[in-house]
């Protein structure tokens, strides 16, 4: 049985999720779309302990939560307002950051709104998503703005910006899917290995006529048929641009992370990373995402407060990043999501 639709507007949701008990039985039929099934003995009948949101198995005992494995796991902030959060990451086109949603969901504290932003990102990435593949245009862009002193777009000795790897399918005159990280620097084994992990083997990789595409662990030496470009021989050829539909990706990037969150903490930017590849790669259909955001068949372990902050991994809270201009890193959370 698949599982229950997702909403598409603001009609649709009202409907659906009038109070907590609606959002409830909505997590219970996408967790068990064809009736229970108890995760220790496969039994398939249970109580249910609705205060507790758990269900108790009758052959075992064993009690299991309808939020646990979703991004909702054991919190105590309502079901419907995560619900909200979803449906408005989803539904509004731009993306939200902490203080809109602040607003929007009259949140008493502008930590719960971010907290739960973050969370809904941390469920974007499916671990058995496909790779790119047919012809791909591969580029990189420096994320951080314009700064004075330094020597050639490629320096990286006390340059402050972040380097971001970005890979997009070519479909005609059109884009097809994308990817983006953020990678150390732009050498041929970089590059190879974010092409590896991105891009399905025999695919066709176009680039600019940059050497780390070449060489012994550059595109092709890895089972890619490789085509690069030069500006100088589009310019001979009279056109102008030689990946346009990286370049176009890249742009919108900068445009999202300075007009929808006002910049972005370095040490976070490969989250919003992840959320503009979300967004780019439903944009035909983004109502579709909600179960996804919901952390409802991802694959994804949910993540927790102290791994999104770093004081799981240090015992203390992370050190912001850098500032790169774009993605700000700064003591005001306003001022920067």
């Amino acid at each position: 049985m698949p599982r229950p639709p997702y909403p598409r507007n603001v009609a649709d949701f009202n409907r659906m999720f009038p109070d907590e008990e609606a959002c409830v039985a909505y997590l219970a039929a996408c967790r068990w779309p064809d009736g229970f099934r108890c995760p220790e003995c496969g039994h398939d009948a249970a109580f249910e302990l609705p205060r507790r949101r758990l269900w108790q198995c009758k052959s075992c005992g064993h009690q299991t939560s309808v939020t646990a494995g979703t991004v909702m796991h054991r919190t105590r902030t309502p079901l419907l307002t995560w619900f909200w959060a979803a449906f408005w990451m989803t539904a509004h086109k731009p993306g939200l950051s902490a203080l809109q949603l602040r607003h929007m969901l009259g949140l008493a504290r502008y930590e719960t709104a971010w907290l739960i932003l973050h969370k809904l990102r941390r469920a974007m990435v499916d671990a058995n998503r496909e790779p790119l593949k047919g012809t791909v245009e591969i580029d990189e862009a420096f994320i951080g703005g314009e700064q004075l002193g330094l020597r050639g777009g490629r320096q990286l000795a006390g340059r402050k910006a972040l380097l971001v790897a970005v890979a997009v399918e070519v479909r005609g005159k059109g884009s097809g899917r994308v990817r983006a990280e953020v990678i150390p620097d732009a050498t041929a084994p970089t590059l190879s290995r974010f092409i590896v992990r991105n891009i399905e083997q025999g695919s066709s990789v176009l680039s600019d006529g940059h050497r780390g595409y070449q060489g012994r662990d550059g595109v092709a030496a890895q089972g890619y048929t490789h085509l690069p470009r030069t500006q100088e021989s589009f310019r001979l050829a009279g056109t102008e641009d030689v990946v346009p539909h990286a370049h176009r990706a890249i742009s919108q990037l900068k445009a999202w992370l300075l007009g929808t969150h006002r910049g972005v903490g370095a040490d976070q930017l490969p989250v919003y990373l992840d959320e503009f590849v979300f967004r780019w790669n439903r944009r035909h259909a983004p109502m579709a995402g909600f179960q996804t955001l919901l952390g409802l068949g991802t694959h994804r372990e949910p993540t927790t407060y102290g791994q999104i902050t770093g004081r799981e991994a240090t015992g203390r809270p992370r050190r912001r990043g850098r500032k790169t201009g774009l993605t700000l890193a700064t003591d005001d959370p306003r001022r920067g999501d």
